[in-house]
């Protein structure tokens, strides 16, 4: 790997003109591809297995004129202050709405708020139900404008309509969070560099690859369902991995130039060594992103396909376009002329650095910096133990909006369970009594606490299977639904015995309880799949089995404690105000999968490029202890730039006003933030302090059937060293001044 990179970084800077004209032509035909296509997103479910799948299978079979998985619409109407709906005037505006909506395109059924019982006690609020005969994914522009014009009338009326529903397309959001993201990481990237130069590389080709791969995906959508957040999820790890690769191999450059190599020589060592470590870090990401498809929830699945496409894009830029526009700008890299004298001192060898200093300090007290950090983290993750999950809805929406609009005038209405009605089939088919069977689930509905309205059962034209709709008196996500879920449930299995039929809830409220919870069961396995490939794959790396143990243990104590945190925040309130965050509610249940995923591909690339200077160091005859300060040495800087910049990107997305996208904002960078400063800069060191050489120890029969897996390039830097000295070449670049006092000089 490292050879071939080695190779692939010189060609790269030789045909620079080529390489760069080839992502120029990418780039083009990706703009050209997504104004030719017309892409649309869904948060649509399909969880084969689960009793609300079942019974909308059952519905469609049985109801089809019901469009059981078809998307559905809340027009909400509210009168103005002191006027009433059933008011002569407004009820007229009223059915002449509600004519525009049974005419749009693509409405199967619309529920007339009037015949249908859809009006508020106090007359000033109604809603119009309306059931496509198409799923979310398939709602068509027409169809999402007639929507739009229903509101338009409506308010030219003197009404106030807002839209709920899955049918009702969000709106394009802002660009604030990555226009932050970018600022704070060209602020990080000259402060780290010292040079425009060197900081506009990283910016440059994550620009390009985000670019490209938000293009494919927009195209993708054109053909596949798509989830909604998809792109955000995409363009959050994009922007953040592109950058911190692109640093990397830079960094790694600049210190190749310091050493003394020409430029093109200088690629080729960075990306044969930096380049390979990258590779293996975007690798680990991808794995855990494509591993999200296993749990069975296309969604999830698309998310997970399409982060791992942005992320492969980065890649690729970084190991061919970098390279290439390393070529253009040559040894002004390496001139940061906006460097302090002590920063020019500490890149040449002559100043101990902050991160030595810091690699020292945790190699003295190792006892008590491992316990601080053990114990606080442990703290922090004590929340994490009320952990309640659920998807998104309309509650969940960007205050002003819509749908949120919609779904506060429904809970000031009628109150909050109207946004989330349950869906109770009784399926009759192996019943003597079917219509007994009906009456009889539709007086357990009635004496339960928390349903605040049942409506007549609805047959089928068979008269064996019967519809009932449940509405429940608390919200959505609130735990007393999901209770009352489970409760509806269990009653229905004890009344199967004595009818023979068969009770099933589902509706979208249903179906998000299921999702979440195969969600929360699946987190357990995917998080052993996760850790047991970190060891498999740091054992290739560091020939050690300690040093992977290390590792995962620290990724999983890095996990927890950002999942308390999030509890506290988002679940229980704490500091909302200081986040922007609207209400409590529980944590979406896509976002614990995601973090697992998504943190374990960085916690191994920090650990990487922190631990491998370790292993050099010690493999060269370095004590444990001058091997851990030695990997500071050489890594500190950049995993320190890397992870600021990445943590201000996901941080950037806190100033989204959508819920889910700040849990998950917010969410990152508090895993980044204990992982690569908790975990990796202060627990990894003085966990390998107090294992002094035993951190390195592998039996010798497994050393002997490990293959040996050079991700730093550690073989390839010594064979081109040996080379130069056995031709007696230096092949210093003309105006670089060769550093050679000390040859493992911090790279940037």
């Amino acid at each position: 790997m490292a050879t071939f990179l080695y190779r692939l970084g010189r060609l790269a800077f030789r045909q620079r003109r080529r390489v760069l004209l080839a992502w120029v032509a990418v780039l083009i035909a990706a703009g050209i591809g997504i104004s030719s296509v017309s892409g649309s997103t869904t948060d649509d479910f399909t969880l084969h297995g689960t009793q609300s799948q079942q019974a909308i299978d059952l519905l469609e079979a049985e109801f089809p004129q019901a469009s059981a998985a078809g998307a559905t619409a809340r027009v909400v109407i509210e009168a103005p202050d002191g006027k009433k709906l059933t008011s002569a005037a407004h009820k007229a505006e009223v059915e002449a709405l509600v004519d525009d909506l049974r005419a749009a395109p693509q409405v199967a059924d619309v529920a007339d708020p009037f015949s249908g019982g859809l009006v508020s006690a106090s007359g000033a609020i109604a809603y119009a139900q309306v059931t496509y005969a198409v799923p979310q994914a398939k709602i068509t522009t027409a169809a999402s404008d007639a929507l739009r014009e229903v509101v338009r009338k409506g308010a030219g009326a003197g009404l106030a309509v807002s839209l709920g529903g899955n049918a009702v397309l969000d709106e394009g959001g802002s660009n604030a969070a990555e226009l932050l993201g970018l600022l704070v990481a060209a602020f990080v990237l000259v402060i780290t560099f010292g040079s425009l130069v060197a900081a506009g590389l990283p910016l440059l080709s994550a620009i390009v690859g985000v670019g490209i791969a938000l293009c494919g995906i927009t195209v993708a959508s054109s053909f596949v369902d798509m989830a909604s957040n998809a792109q955000t999820l995409s363009l959050m790890l994009g922007l953040a991995v592109a950058i911190d690769y692109a640093l990397f191999i830079v960094s790694r450059y600049r210190g190749e130039l310091l050493r003394g190599h020409r430029p093109e020589e200088a690629v080729g060592r960075a990306l044969g060594t930096a380049g390979s470590a990258v590779v293996f870090a975007s690798l680990t990401v991808i794995i855990a992103l494509v591993g999200l498809s296993v749990i069975g929830i296309a969604m999830l699945t698309t998310m997970g396909l399409a982060a791992a496409f942005a992320i492969t894009v980065a890649v690729l830029v970084a190991l061919t376009l970098l390279p290439a526009l390393l070529g253009f700008t040559g040894t002004r890299v390496a001139n940061g002329r906006l460097t302090t004298p002590r920063m020019r001192a500490a890149e040449r060898g002559r100043r101990t650095t902050t991160g030595v200093r810091w690699g020292r300090f945790v190699t003295r007290h190792p006892w008590k910096m491992l316990l601080a950090s053990v114990v606080g983290l442990g703290v922090l993750a004590l929340p994490a133990m009320s952990l309640r999950l659920t998807l998104p809805d309309d509650s969940m929406a960007a205050p002003g909006s819509t749908q949120r609009m919609a779904y506060d005038t429904l809970s000031k209405g009628f109150g909050p369970g109207f946004n989330g009605p349950l869906t109770v089939v009784v399926d009759a088919r192996g019943s003597d009594d079917p219509d007994a069977a009906a009456k009889d689930t539709t007086a357990l509905l009635e004496g339960l606490d928390d349903v605040a309205t049942v409506r007549p059962p609805l047959f089928n034209q068979a008269g064996d299977v019967a519809l009932i709709t449940a509405v429940p008196g608390s919200s959505p996500t609130s735990e007393a639904t999901v209770d009352l879920v489970s409760d509806i449930r269990e009653r229905g299995t004890a009344a199967e015995e004595e009818s023979g039929a068969q009770v099933m809830v589902t509706g979208p409220t249903a179906l998000n309880i299921d999702v979440s919870a195969k969600l929360g069961e699946a987190m357990v396995p995917y998080l052993a799949i996760v850790v047991g490939l970190a060891l498999i794959l740091l054992l290739l790396v560091f020939r050690s089995l300690l040093v992977p143990l290390k590792a995962a243990l620290g990724f999983l104590l890095s996990v927890v404690a950002t999942l308390g945190v999030l509890v506290a925040v988002f679940q229980w309130g704490w500091l909302k105000e200081a986040f922007g965050v609207e209400q409590t509610a529980p944590i979406v249940s896509l976002l614990p999968i995601l973090l697992i995923g998504v943190v374990f591909g960085l916690a191994m690339d920090y650990e990487v490029f922190l631990v491998s200077g370790m292993r050099e160091a010690y493999v060269h005859g370095a004590s444990p202890t001058e091997a851990i300060v030695t990997g500071f040495r050489n890594g500190a800087r950049v995993v320190t730039a890397a992870a600021v910049i990445m943590i201000s990107v996901f941080a950037g997305f806190l100033l989204d006003d959508v819920a889910l996208v700040k849990s998950i904002g917010m969410g990152l960078a508090v895993a980044v933030l204990f992982d690569a400063f908790v975990v990796r800069m202060t627990i990894v060191p003085a966990v390998m302090t107090l294992l002094g050489d035993r951190a390195w120890s592998l039996p010798a029969w497994l050393d002997r059937v490990l293959p040996n897996v050079d991700v730093e390039g550690a073989k390839l830097r010594h064979l081109l060293d040996d080379r130069d000295r056995a031709a007696g070449l230096t092949g210093q670049a003309p105006g670089v001044p060769a550093h050679t006092d000390h040859p493992t000089a911090p790279v940037g």
